[in-house]
């Protein structure tokens, strides 16, 4: 059951893309921020939803992840999960990875149950994904990945895009979210980035 997002698309999940169309160009530059800009964008967050893809999985990040989860939420933070149906290497894969680290079931949702709740959302944290995020599903009937479901997390307030580089994801598809005004990147390896987050997290709580 090892499938990229790519083979779950070409076998029917875009499908309304415009046959022989050029799909559109993105234009803007991206924002890039450090950890201590992340820490404070979290802080001012009363309301957050992590989105994570195949990059969590990978680098084994959902450990640090659940720990920064549990200790917003001591903070009084609502913060919540939004899960992707073929995000990770295989469907189901994440949920059990964050109930292995001993996340809340009732705070990890699926896209259906979290899409309309973003534009109600201060930030969201797109921790490894690309594709399962990806804004020209909706924005570029061209796309090959046009009128596949996404998670729709640039109509919230604020987002963290956090991965390795700015990169395509299995679908080969640029991503606008990256360009986006409130969009931020905190680039790096993804288990380094969440323990160090996680850590700064904390000191910035323990002053």
């Amino acid at each position: 059951m090892n499938r990229s997002l790519a083979n779950v698309i070409l076998g029917g999940y875009g499908t309304t893309s415009t046959a022989g169309g050029k799909p559109m160009e993105i234009s803007g530059t991206h924002t890039e921020i450090n950890l201590d800009n992340a820490v404070e964008m979290i802080r001012e967050a009363n309301s957050i939803v992590i989105t994570p893809g195949y990059g969590l999985c990978a680098a084994k990040a959902q450990y640090p992840i659940a720990d920064l989860v549990k200790m917003l939420t001591e903070q009084g933070k609502k913060v919540r999960f939004g899960i992707h149906p073929v995000a990770g290497r295989m469907p189901g894969q994440l949920n059990v990875l964050l109930a292995e680290a001993g996340v809340p079931y009732d705070i990890v949702l699926e896209m259906d149950e979290i899409n309309h709740d973003f534009p109600d959302t201060d930030l969201v944290l797109v921790i490894g994904a690309n594709d399962t995020v990806n804004s020209a599903a909706q924005e570029d009937p061209n796309s090959i990945i046009a009128g596949m479901p996404v998670l729709e997390v640039w109509k919230s307030k604020q987002v963290i895009v956090m991965k390795r580089s700015l990169g395509v994801g299995y679908a080969a598809v640029d991503n606008p979210i990256f360009y986006k005004p409130n969009t931020a990147m905190l680039l790096g390896d993804a288990k380094k980035t969440c323990d160090a987050l996680q850590a700064k997290v904390r000191e910035s709580y323990q002053k």
